[in-house]
């Protein structure tokens, strides 16, 4: 399997905790060095206000991605910016995964992964902290470092699911939970923001307020009957959810409506591809296979815009059954802009900190994002009503 969490070293979605410094070293040689020289583009709409995270050396891209989406959102509806802590919500869905984790015996994967809808399953649960109430910085780093922890986590419910005792006792989750403390920091029952004193579910309903009801998780697979529920088949859907399930261009226009209608979008994807630069802020689909590039063309990959693949839902499926689209980042998607041809791409939030071209951003081809997307999480205002009704929503 062309995992990120083997090939690479940090995963962000992903049944092991690996460092993401290595994964972004990894991808060093994705790169052009007139890439921005050569590539002219212009943002048409840029909807985001939030500031560009470092989720550092841990695999929660999906936490910090689906937080700067309801972050986005705040924005939206008309409130004021609240920086909301990923780990807080990171802390929270490894509770919910462990569970899960005993009661399956150990057979469902560990790590630092999730989806984006296990942010919504938490914030509806535990709530939400701001981040200076809840950094997770407990261990004495200025960044996210989770080897060790997850490395202790692991371990400890490799040996609860052993059970030598014979019979599980009720005392492993609150002595699971103490790791976490000991990690992350205690979460405190009450904290104060701007003057007032809240809960994390306090917060989440009176400060907030997002209505999870109204949001809704879209993928697209041919294996699966279009316009209905269908499971999420990868590794870090622990939570065992489904999503809704529709043609490939529907994804296009569904992300294309929110955008014109002043709405974001969290996405999940693979940034497997050598058409994928984080140096460069560019992901592409170029029209000849990396494999059969010449050394020149390999070089100049990124010196422009150029022709890309003809995507079909049929090459987007082989991709994800060969394991070459694998769910392995989650980012958010801000905005639209135009290279010098006109030709149009997504601007996309990334949470790798901000050395790169684009200060944190890159510029996602729309043949690029039918490739690649494993799912989206939108507000459902946003699905033109065609679809809608396809849906018998």
């Amino acid at each position: 399997m062309k995992k990120l969490s083997i090939l690479f070293a940090t995963i962000c979605i992903s049944i092991s905790s690996f460092a993401q410094d290595n994964l972004v070293n990894s991808l060093k040689d994705n790169k052009s060095e007139k890439a921005k020289e050569k590539f002219k583009f212009t943002d048409v709409k840029d909807l985001e206000d939030s500031p560009v995270k470092n989720q550092g050396s841990s695999g929660t891209c999906w936490s910090y991605s689906g937080n700067s989406f309801l972050e986005s959102e705040m924005l939206r509806m008309g409130k004021p910016f609240v920086d909301i802590s990923e780990i807080f919500t990171a802390r929270c869905a490894y509770i919910e995964r462990a569970k899960n984790y005993v009661r399956m015996h150990g057979r469902i994967g560990w790590g630092d992964g999730a989806e984006l809808h296990d942010v919504l399953e938490i914030y509806k649960k535990y709530g939400a902290m701001p981040y200076d109430q809840y950094t997770g910085l407990n261990y004495g780093t200025t960044k996210n470092k989770f080897g060790e922890m997850q490395a202790a986590l692991e371990g400890f419910l490799q040996g609860i699911v052993k059970n030598p005792n014979g019979k599980l006792t009720k005392n492993w989750l609150p002595a699971f939970t103490a790791v976490l403390d000991a990690y992350l920091g205690k979460v405190p029952e009450k904290f104060m923001f701007q003057g007032k004193e809240y809960t994390p579910l306090t917060f989440a309903k009176q400060v907030v307020e997002i209505p999870v009801e109204e949001y809704l998780e879209i993928g697209s697979f041919t294996f699966a009957a279009p316009y209905e529920k269908t499971f999420l088949m990868v590794e870090d859907n622990w939570s065992l959810k489904e999503v809704m399930n529709v043609p490939m261009n529907d994804l296009t226009a569904i992300v294309d409506n929110a955008l014109a209608k002043g709405y974001t979008i969290a996405w999940a994807t693979d940034v497997s591809e050598k058409g994928f630069s984080w140096k460069n802020g560019v992901a592409i689909v170029p029209e000849k296979d990396y494999e059969e590039m010449d050394e020149d063309e390999k070089k100049t990959m990124f010196d422009g815009p150029q022709k890309e693949k003809y995507i079909t839902p049929e090459l987007r499926e082989d991709a994800f059954d060969n394991y070459t689209s694998t769910d392995d980042h989650g980012m958010h998607i801000v905005g639209v802009a135009k290279d010098q041809n006109g030709k149009e791409y997504y601007k996309v939030k990334n949470s790798w900190g901000d050395k790169n071209d684009y200060k944190g951003y890159l510029y996602v081809s729309k043949t690029y994002f039918n490739f690649k997307t494993i799912a989206i999480l939108v507000h459902k205002n946003v699905i033109p009503a065609e679809i809608t009704k396809k849906m018998k929503m």
